[in-house]
């Protein structure tokens, strides 16, 4: 018998996925979405997508930091975050790393998204 609570199609391969792994595809979508781009869901997304190409510097982290909590707080209601922190690779990419708590169960969970 599954007990998955959360019961999703992995977007790249089609298979089923539970739990955290559709938090995490969740997550992922919601923050690599622009704002405005969905139809008849205009709101849904997030800002980040105008911060890219923006100088790094302690206002843009913060403005990231912003842009995902906001996002997140309002389109995923499975979680509660507890921290936000963006790098930079060295061949440029940005990746947020999200750490927080299922709010169904006392389980805490980390992920990273690459955002670029």
């Amino acid at each position: 018998m599954n007990n998955a609570k959360y019961l999703g199609m992995n977007r790249g391969s089609g298979r089923a996925i539970t739990d955290i792994e559709h938090i995490r595809q969740s997550v992922s979508d919601i923050l690599i979405t622009p704002i405005g781009s969905r139809i008849m869901r205009r709101n849904y997304g997030s800002l980040l997508s105008e911060l890219l190409d923006q100088p790094q510097n302690d206002v843009l982290r913060l403005q990231i930091m912003a842009a995902c909590y906001s996002a997140l707080l309002q389109w995923e209601p499975r979680i509660q975050l507890s921290g936000i922190t963006f790098n930079t690779t060295i061949d440029g990419k940005m990746v947020v790393d999200i750490t927080g708590n299922r709010i169904d169960t006392p389980d805490t969970f980390s992920l990273s998204v690459s955002v670029s």
